[in-house]
């Protein structure tokens, strides 16, 4: 039976979460049936980078003064983060907040007000993953009032995704061949790939801790354990049969 095939050039999603991006289209035909494979295979890699959030709050009566405030205790929380041996280009602030704070009177059924409150936060990359545990410590110590993370993850897993990719591409050939020995083919010919990328994740999280300077005994323990990236691959394949040269050739 003859069945007509329409293939996509390959596809490459190059962000995270996976997407596939639409490429050009050409019309392929084919003569022997179609089969459509999709394959996914993942490698777990150890991290080497980890990345933690740092901030202060602080509240004061007029907003002035609570902004002035929670900048002179951040300068203190970035000035420790460097003395960790961080670079200026893993810091980078997030966000800046001030908002009114009022309490409820119940008494007299409406919001008083109490004064202002201001958070500053930055994401810090650390390239030095054993020291974490360290850098947290000495964060609260620094006064910084809230944390999270840290999440894990590798600043290169193009190798990674290439051992997942010749991977997935194997077990495709493999499971092709195995169809087409069932079906009485000889072998299979490749119509078209599309592919999308898993990236840098799942990365394992600590919860979000918030916490005193005095309630810090000790540096937290953290393992930063293993991190995957995988690539999917959709294979449209022709199964085929070898030709047989006509009589007295």
């Amino acid at each position: 039976m003859i069945r007509p095939a329409l293939a996509l050039l390959a596809a490459t999603a190059l962000a995270v979460p996976a997407h596939t991006l639409a490429a050009a289209e050409i019309e392929i035909e084919a003569t022997g049936p179609v089969v459509e494979l999709s394959v996914f295979e993942s490698v777990a890699v150890a991290p080497d980078i980890a990345t933690i959030g740092a901030g202060v709050s602080t509240e004061a009566p007029t907003a002035t003064t609570a902004l002035r405030q929670n900048s002179a205790e951040m300068q203190k929380v970035i000035a420790k983060i460097k003395a960790q041996g961080v670079a200026d280009k893993d810091i980078q602030t997030t966000g800046i907040t001030l908002n009114a704070i009022y309490d409820y009177d119940q008494e007299a059924r409406r919001q008083v007000f109490r004064g202002y409150q201001v958070s500053n936060r930055v994401n810090v990359i650390l390239r030095q993953i054993d020291a974490a545990g360290t850098v947290l410590d000495a964060l609260v110590a620094a006064g910084a009032t809230d944390l999270n993370g840290p999440s894990f993850s590798i600043e290169n897993d193009e190798p990674a995704k290439d051992a997942a990719r010749k991977r997935a591409v194997e077990r495709a050939q493999a499971r092709v061949q195995a169809y087409a020995g069932m079906l009485g083919y000889d072998g299979a010919k490749v119509l078209a790939i599309s592919e999308a990328i898993e990236g840098r994740g799942p990365m394992p999280e600590m919860a979000m801790m918030r916490m005193r300077a005095d309630s810090a005994a000790a540096a937290p323990p953290v393992q930063p354990g293993m991190v995957t990236t995988g690539i999917s691959i959709t294979i449209k394949y022709e199964l085929v049969k070898d030709e047989v040269p006509p009589a007295g050739q």
